[in-house]
């Protein structure tokens, strides 16, 4: 773990290019899993969406996006650019979303995830269990298919 500070903070439109960035490092184009600028843009004018941004040092190192309706929250999307992983970023990041969550009166935060995704183990460590699963829901670039994963916490 690095010793240096993850600052966070609520992220807008104004992180746009920075959000691009982040995804673009962050999730292989073999699954197809970064959204493009329109479709964040839109999310974020959706009442009971936030963006929250990491940063390490002066520098953009992740991001949480989160629509909460009513007592339930998803986590669309996490993202932790590759030189920042396995440094405390993603716990981080879900550390807040939870806490936010918490404070907006959410109940349980859920996320869909490709079976076999790295981020598994984050999200099995910060509380998340299986309730459900899409059969046959991603393929990759090889021609094979995954499993689309449904996690859920609370939040209290």
């Amino acid at each position: 773990m690095s010793t240096a500070a993850i600052d966070l903070r609520e992220g807008d439109v104004r992180d746009l290019d920075r959000v691009d960035r982040m995804m673009a490092d962050a999730f292989d184009s073999r699954w197809g899993e970064a959204w493009t600028r329109n479709q964040v843009i839109g999310i974020l004018a959706v009442p009971g969406v936030w963006l929250t941004i990491a940063e390490q040092n002066g520098q953009a190192a992740g991001f949480a996006l989160v629509r909460g309706v009513l007592d339930e929250a998803e986590l669309l999307l996490l993202a932790v650019i590759p030189e920042m992983r396995r440094k405390g970023v993603g716990a981080a990041l879900l550390r807040s979303v939870v806490s936010d969550c918490a404070m907006r009166g959410i109940d349980s935060l859920h996320l869909e995830v490709r079976d076999g995704n790295d981020a598994l183990k984050l999200y099995r460590n910060s509380g998340f269990t299986k309730i459900g699963e899409r059969r046959d829901y991603y393929r990759g670039a090889d021609g094979r298919s995954y499993s689309a994963l449904t996690l859920q916490r609370s939040t209290r």
